[in-house]
């Protein structure tokens, strides 16, 4: 289980820092810190810093392996990010759907693509115990 004196740091690519930004921010992240070659946000209590580094932005995305997010622990919670990037038209990679239908690591999820590509995954599932 987390332990709420850890924050879980994650870089990526980017390709443009105004794009980025823009895209990170309509998703609710906090700009921490900016520089000439990268810019950190709170995303969603842990850290991600995004290198400008154009030629490594992956052409052809797929949604697995590569790919990271967040897991609500509470359904409404889930609910309001799919309202809220719906209502701000971020980009959806993959639309809502549900993934193992019927078995105990059933959950809800939908993934947004940012502006060099990176895939973004938010799921719930119904058995909180299948969220680790």
């Amino acid at each position: 289980m987390r332990e709420t004196n850890k924050v879980f740091h994650l870089a990526i690519p980017c390709k443009d820092l105004d794009e980025t930004v823009d895209f990170y921010e309509k998703l609710g992240c906090k700009l921490a810190r900016r520089y000439d070659d990268r810019v950190t946000f709170d995303f969603f209590g842990d850290q991600v810093v995004c290198h400008l580094s154009p030629d490594n932005i992956d052409e052809k995305p797929k949604m697995y392996p590569r790919h990271f997010g967040i897991t609500f622990l509470d359904k409404e919670e889930y609910e309001e990010a799919l309202e809220y990037a719906q209502k701000e038209e971020l980009p959806f990679f993959h639309k809502p759907m549900v993934r193992f239908e019927g078995r105990q690591e059933e959950h809800m999820t939908f993934f947004l693509i940012d502006p060099a590509n990176n895939l973004l995954e938010f799921k719930y599932y119904h058995d909180s115990s299948m969220a680790y």
